[in-house]
């Protein structure tokens, strides 16, 4: 009897509506699976810039020529009316800078002896030597003649001793 009564009292708790219902999502209109979102972030409109505990150097490099010797035709040396010069003198590049394409030679004092006012720079390297060469011709008159050149950087700043062809024409 007690299993009786037990029975009876289950039955009716299950017709009452104890058990789960199951409900189609596509009769509430609510979607089956929401999927999780991240919350929005906020974006900065600035960030501040903060200065550096430790700046970065400049770095800057120095210029600097120095004659070595003439290569041909030496100070004082007698050539002909209209002869052609191939002068070349021995430097060396003492500075911390290399020379490249936008480093130039210039006439500074006498005459162009028939060469460009502005010639290029031997490209070398900070510590090396270089020659440099500047092809020319003599004057048709005789007499002293002296032709002076300078090594000027890519700021259109003279650098270095200055350099010269020294002849006398007869």
């Amino acid at each position: 009897m007690r299993y009786f009564l037990l029975l009876v009292v289950l039955l009716g708790l299950t017709s009452c509506g104890l058990h789960p219902q199951l409900v189609d999502p596509a009769s509430t209109g609510a979607p089956a699976f929401v999927p999780p979102t991240q919350p929005p972030f906020a974006t900065p409109t600035s960030i501040p810039i903060l200065p550096s505990p430790h700046p970065t150097p400049v770095v800057t490099c120095n210029d600097k020529l120095t004659f070595v010797n003439d290569q041909t035709i030496p100070d004082g040396t007698v050539v002909a009316p209209s002869s052609t010069l191939d002068k070349r003198w021995e430097v060396a590049n003492d500075g911390t800078c290399n020379w490249d394409e936008r480093y130039h030679l210039r006439l500074v004092g006498g005459p162009a002896l028939g060469a460009e006012p502005v010639q290029p720079l031997f490209p070398a390297r900070s510590g090396s030597q270089a020659i440099i060469r500047i092809v020319m011709t003599a004057p048709d008159k005789p007499g002293g003649y002296r032709s002076a050149w300078q090594a000027y950087n890519p700021a259109d700043e003279s650098f270095g001793d200055p350099f010269y062809i020294d002849i006398v024409v007869k």
